[in-house]
């Protein structure tokens, strides 16, 4: 609030405010539809397999960010009627417990996203050895990993979110890990032509690696999309951390409210990209709503 009334003073950018009904609007349908994508997996014992739990991790990971985003518009709207006071222990509470939710579902996210990478990089590169390699065990044992590193660093962030060594692990992990699963890209793609001549002579390997390489172009796309929705928040906190009197800074920081919306867009996005890749996905939502007609 001190740098958004700040940068008011020192630029001519006035404060950009996204509507709450946009807020609710917006969340709603990304907690409906990555709901939907969970329902789905758990109905479908077709879809029990690693890939699709790592997916469910995402899914749950983007629903941690639309209920962040909705549970802080319910919590304003209780202030400004005067059922919550804005100030007290209770207040900072509560603040560290919806920061922490925020960062759980970036890391999550992260996370996910390089788990799905890792799975598709086995599934391309060790196709026939791919069932011992990523049993459905192990799987679960990475996200029980995954998720108890994130809900820890969640909670330590949060309660030290104003120190600056708090800040900057937080703020580099970011870039740090999207160079990682793009160099992994990179390395999937050079060699996975060279490794689609080894494997043609075996019975089904063309289908079975186009089937790899669409779970790579799907990826592909998560990633884009993530790095659209989430990069401008992660450069508002940068930007707020290490030049928030600069007026170029504060003429950024001045569409926080349209950063905080992409964040939003990304979990209503993911189940859309689902849902047009994966036609067991689609059979399962067919079946699913003819049952409920």
């Amino acid at each position: 609030k001190n740098i958004s009334d700040f940068s008011i003073n020192i630029t001519d950018c006035m404060q950009v405010v996204v509507p709450e009904e946009v807020f609710f609007t917006v969340a709603a349908a990304g907690i409906l539809e990555n709901l939907l994508i969970l329902i789905a997996v758990v109905r479908n014992k077709n879809l029990h397999l690693p890939m699709y739990f790592f997916i469910c991790s995402l899914a749950i990971s983007d629903m941690l960010g639309s209920l962040y985003k909705t549970l802080e518009n319910i919590f304003i709207i209780l202030c400004n009627m005067g059922y919550l006071t804005r100030h007290g222990d209770f207040e900072k509470k509560l603040d560290d417990a919806m920061d922490s939710m925020f960062i759980l579902s970036l890391l999550g996210s992260i996370f996910s996203l390089l788990a799905i990478a890792a799975d598709r990089y086995i599934t391309i590169f060790y196709a026939l050895r791919y069932h011992h390699i990523m049993t459905l065990r192990r799987a679960l044992v990475i996200l029980a990993i995954i998720w108890a590193f994130c809900t820890g660093s969640s909670i330590a962030i949060a309660l030290f979110s104003y120190e600056a060594a708090t800040v900057i692990p937080f703020t580099i992990l970011f870039p740090l890990m999207m160079f990682f699963i793009l160099c992994l890209y990179v390395h999937m793609f050079l060699l996975a032509r060279s490794h689609a001549k080894k494997i043609a002579s075996l019975p089904s390997s063309t289908v079975h690696h186009r089937t790899n390489m669409k779970g790579a172009i799907t990826l592909t796309i998560f990633l884009g999309v993530f790095l659209c929705c989430w990069a401008p928040f992660v450069l508002h906190i940068l930007l707020a951390r290490f030049c928030p009197h600069n007026p170029y800074c504060a003429c950024y920081m001045s569409i926080f409210h349209v950063n905080g919306t992409l964040i939003m867009c990304n979990a209503i996005i993911n189940p859309m990209i689902f849902a047009f890749r994966s036609p067991e996905l689609r059979s399962t939502f067919k079946k699913m709503f003819y049952c409920s007609k």
